[in-house]
């Protein structure tokens, strides 16, 4: 896998079908599917519930535009990603380019990805922490996986951005 800029996009070419299946599952990764932990990570309360009156107001007037803001990106990050889409049978490694007008919807659905599937596996700050683990062995360790993979492409696009 290669990234890098060039003029108004950012690409990734040479993605295995592996990787590009991995990109292709930030937009349900990044729903919490009604799993409390995910939701509670994603809509946190300002004030842990100790003010109740502040809390009532940012779930009346902040979480619906939250939810909004989220939605929105995890949609153009779909859309971006239809260009992995078609022969998936095929062994050979493609392109993606991301519009770099696009940078802070990828932000945004890649942040959310992490979070929700960290809270649906309920993984420590150690198990984070920890870049060395490998192999693959499991479905957690492949979310563990994921979860490093969508946190270098944000480094990628937050680099990229900064110049």
């Amino acid at each position: 896998m290669e990234i890098c800029r060039h003029n108004d996009h950012i690409e990734i070419s040479e993605l295995d079908p592996f990787l590009a299946e991995l990109l292709r599952q930030i937009p349900a990764s990044a729903s919490p599917d009604g799993v409390s932990a995910a939701e509670q990570r994603l809509f946190s309360s300002p004030a842990n519930g100790k003010e109740t009156e502040l809390c009532a107001e940012w779930k009346v007037y902040v979480e619906p535009e939250l939810r909004r803001l989220f939605q929105s990106a995890t949609e153009t990050v779909a859309a971006d990603l239809e260009q992995l889409n078609g022969n998936e049978k095929s062994l050979a490694n493609r392109t993606l380019r991301i519009p770099t007008k696009h940078a802070d919807a990828w932000l945004n659905a890649l942040n959310q990805a992490r979070l929700v599937i960290a809270a649906k596996n309920n993984f420590t700050e150690g198990e984070l922490g920890d870049h060395l683990r490998s192999p693959i062995g499991s479905r957690r360790d492949l979310s563990l996986f994921q979860i490093n993979l969508y946190g270098f492409l944000q480094e990628f696009i937050l680099r990229d951005l900064g110049g």
